[in-house]
């Protein structure tokens, strides 16, 4: 009786394995088309190179300047009586226009501002304030600008 049952097991099995196998679809084979070429990059220029500009690379104070617009020996303090200068170094393919302006920090006042033009290349530009009858003490500070951006900064005093 158990041959006969595993027997009947075995004979569905097999049936159903048939069954499944012959009803099974026959797959279509899939077909991919050709890849579409896709052309080769145009050849790019390289991008332009920026715009080089002035700049100003140094900024001195001194009491005494030399022919050459320079600062013999660079001061942040200075007596009431002293003509104040400052030295500007700049370099750079375009002209442009150098401005300083000097304010009494105490005060909070404007005591000079002028602007000179410049040529390209390198350059070292003179400014200057002197007040006869002497600077007040305190705390002062220069701006320099260049085509009136703000690009260096001094502090100094005078006692």
């Amino acid at each position: 009786m158990n041959r006969n049952r595993l027997s009947l097991v075995l004979a569905t099995a097999l049936a159903g394995s048939i069954a499944l196998v012959g009803c099974k679809k026959k797959e279509e084979p899939v077909i991919t088309p050709p890849a579409a070429e896709t052309p080769a990059p145009a050849p790019t220029e390289p991008a332009p190179a920026p715009a080089a500009t002035t700049t100003v690379s140094s900024v001195d104070l001194g009491n005494a300047i030399g022919a050459d617009n320079k600062i013999a020996s660079p001061i942040s303090t200075f007596a009431t009586s002293d003509k104040i200068y400052a030295s500007v170094a700049s370099d750079g393919p375009n002209a442009g226009k150098l401005s300083a302006k000097w304010t009494h920090i105490d005060s909070n006042q404007t005591v000079h501002e002028e602007s000179k033009d410049i040529p390209a290349g390198p350059q070292v530009t003179q400014f200057e304030i002197s007040k006869p009858d002497g600077w007040p003490a305190g705390k002062y500070k220069l701006e320099v600008s260049l085509d009136g951006a703000v690009v260096q900064t001094r502090e100094y005093e005078v006692k």
